[in-house]
């Protein structure tokens, strides 16, 4: 009786044990995070180009870093090309302009395009946490450059640090 007592207290650590290696650290994030931008031309008479633009491709930011110190500001010598993505979802957008000036249909139809990745991306369980959006501007007749862009910002809970 003594041996069964001790071989099932050890059955129960062993349990313990395998399900604690299963268990994520306490301090390790529980969720991913995923950008998505849209970049709308405002260049004068619809030349630009407008995109939504999202990827599953992952970087670990720390591969492309570097630390400056007093003693040691060596140049970040990485490479562009490491950096790139090759493999992105590429979404065509209308430009805000068009030869008669702001196309509104065009701000329409770009909203119902961006509306529908949004929503998509909440069905897979994306939480939209953070929208944010600059403009750099057409400076006038020698510029004839610009372009709107927003990121929308979302994290999604994971499964044993693996995506659902």
């Amino acid at each position: 009786m003594k041996k069964s007592i001790i071989a099932g207290i050890v059955a129960i650590a062993i349990m313990f044990s395998a399900a604690a290696q299963n268990e994520p650290e306490a301090d390790t994030p529980q969720f991913e995070v995923k950008v998505i931008t849209s970049i709308e031309s405002i260049v004068p008479l619809g030349l630009g180009r407008s995109r939504l633009i999202s990827t599953d491709s992952t970087r670990d930011y720390t591969e492309f870093s570097s630390e400056q110190t007093e003693v040691d500001n060596t140049r970040n010598r990485t490479k562009r090309k490491d950096i790139r993505v090759k493999d992105f979802e590429e979404t065509k957008l209308l430009n805000f302009f068009n030869a008669g000036g702001i196309r509104f249909q065009n701000i329409a139809a770009n909203d119902a395009v961006i509306s529908s990745k949004l929503t998509a991306m909440l069905a897979e369980g994306w939480e939209l946490i953070f929208v944010t959006s600059a403009v750099e501007s057409d400076a006038g007749e020698s510029d004839n450059q610009g372009i709107f862009i927003t990121r929308y910002i979302f994290k999604r809970g994971m499964v044993n640090n693996h995506a659902p």
